[in-house]
């Protein structure tokens, strides 16, 4: 461990960065052509003052900050490590909820800045989304690990399934089940994540055990969705995949199904963003959305 050669190795990297790269405006009066601490700050959801203890050595991030700060300063594969050693944490596996995600990934989503979007890993753990998808989606949910992803909570927690209409459960059951799957057969017997993520659902689940003992599988590419939203109702979107060559994480973005309402709805939803619409009490509100 060495925060001083940290704080030295953040400061490098964001004054490499120019602040379009990052989906940020480039105002007339700035005084480095790099990113300010603040900015640095504001895309890794930390405090100024934290993140200004960071730069002088004199705190250690924790492994979520520090996969927060890759991800905003776009370091590549060995950067990203190297932050890891210099702060004396351990570097995450490859298909962990502080995943290492492309710089070209996080590009590709950037410029999806319209559109809602997010990257998962092959356990369906979200790593990073933009501002629409958390308006369509919800905040990613806390925990780290598979027990953090969609698939797992879909068949363990009720309240994730609210998402969907409960006429559509099934066949998303279906699709969840045969993407892992394919998931756990690409990674192999021997990787300990999907092997415990498995064996708990077969212990935990009568309709996972189920689905599983008919070995089907499939990698979702595109499937068209019915989202429950919990003041603009129903919104039909496309869902569509990019996968990384190794197939251990995809960007996901949603578009509106043409002849819908969903354009209406999710150009509404950019203008209002985040905030509680159910709370406007002249919108229906069906259940509120946990992913």
């Amino acid at each position: 461990m060495d925060l001083a050669e940290l704080g030295g190795f953040l400061k490098s990297r964001r004054d490499r960065i120019r602040p379009r790269e990052v989906g940020l405006p480039t105002g007339p009066r700035r005084r480095v052509p790099g990113l300010r601490r603040d900015e640095v700050a504001q895309l890794a959801g930390a405090s100024v003052d934290y993140y200004i203890e960071l730069e002088r050595g004199g705190a250690q991030p924790s492994e979520q900050m520090l996969a927060a700060l890759a991800r905003a300063l776009r370091l590549n594969r060995d950067e990203r490590d190297h932050l890891y050693h210099l702060a004396g944490r351990p570097v995450p596996p490859a298909g962990g909820g502080a995943a290492h995600v492309s710089p070209g990934m996080l590009d590709l989503m950037d410029r999806l800045a319209g559109t809602p979007a997010r990257v998962i890993t092959d356990l369906h753990v979200v790593l990073v989304q933009n501002p629409l998808a958390e308006a369509l989606l919800g905040p990613v949910p806390p925990g780290t690990g598979p027990r953090a992803g969609f698939v797992y909570r879909w068949f363990t927690e009720p309240a994730a399934r609210e998402l969907y209409p409960p006429e559509d459960h099934e066949r998303h059951a279906l699709t969840f089940v045969a993407d892992l799957r394919a998931a756990a057969a690409r990674r192999g017997k021997h990787d300990e994540e999907t092997r415990g993520m498995v064996a708990e659902l077969l212990e935990r689940s009568e309709e996972f055990a189920r689905i599983w003992s008919r070995h089907d599988v499939a990698v979702r590419l595109m499937d068209t969705k019915r989202i429950v939203h919990p003041a603009l109702g129903l919104i039909d979107v496309n869902c569509l995949n990019l996968l990384t060559e190794d197939g251990s994480q995809r960007l996901l973005w949603f578009s509106p199904v043409p002849g819908t309402d969903a354009v209406e709805k999710l150009e509404l939803l950019s203008v209002l963003g985040t905030r509680d619409l159910a709370a406007d009490p002249s919108r229906s509100a069906p259940g509120v959305i946990h992913n």
